[in-house]
């Protein structure tokens, strides 16, 4: 038998780890009754007590912290990229030419 992989809406595992989060019914029980399986809910909980004070933030302040991010993750490329260059530039036996006449 071919299993199809479901996927769920935000909105459904957000209900789901609330009713996980909560403890009127164990992760067992929710388990069988939504036919999910437990490390599925365990995770989603994971994730909603880890992200949920940035639920409530603003969203200037989501979207400055996403800028923040990308702000970094582009210094670190450029900054990767200059460290090739230079090992480039090293390693070369052709390092450059002057007046069209090639120097080692």
């Amino acid at each position: 038998m071919v299993w199809k992989r479901r996927r769920h809406t935000a909105a459904y595992e957000f209900r789901i780890a609330l009713e996980a989060l909560e403890g009127s019914k164990t992760i067992s029980q929710l388990s069988s009754e939504q036919e999910i399986h437990a490390n599925l809910i365990r995770a989603w909980k994971r994730r909603l007590l880890e992200d949920g004070p940035s639920v409530f933030a603003s969203k200037g302040e989501r979207k400055q912290r996403e800028q923040e991010a990308q702000v970094a993750e582009r210094y670190e490329q450029i900054g990767r990229l200059k460290m090739e260059l230079e090992w480039l530039k090293k390693s070369c036996p052709l390092r450059s030419v002057r007046d069209g006449v090639w120097s080692m």
